[in-house]
């Protein structure tokens, strides 16, 4: 894995979350079709830009993630 394809793996993420809706981990996997490894790369990526947000439930400590910028 290189920083290029964390980029392109974090685009595929982006593209995804961009609906605005809270995303699951397992969703967003299955959604993107990539690695847990490939995943949370792009995740990092985008969090470390700050353009994701991740909410806890705290009932049932479910992390969901969504788009922290407005795309209009």
């Amino acid at each position: 894995m290189d920083k290029y394809q964390i980029g392109v793996n974090a685009g595929i993420v982006w593209n995804i979350l961009k609906d605005n809706a809270h995303w699951e981990y397992e969703e967003l996997k299955k959604a993107s079709g990539l690695s847990d490894r490939d995943l949370n790369a792009a995740i990092g990526w985008l969090a470390r830009e700050d353009k994701i947000d991740f909410d806890i439930d705290p009932n049932s400590d479910r992390l969901f993630l969504n788009v922290n910028i407005y795309i209009g």
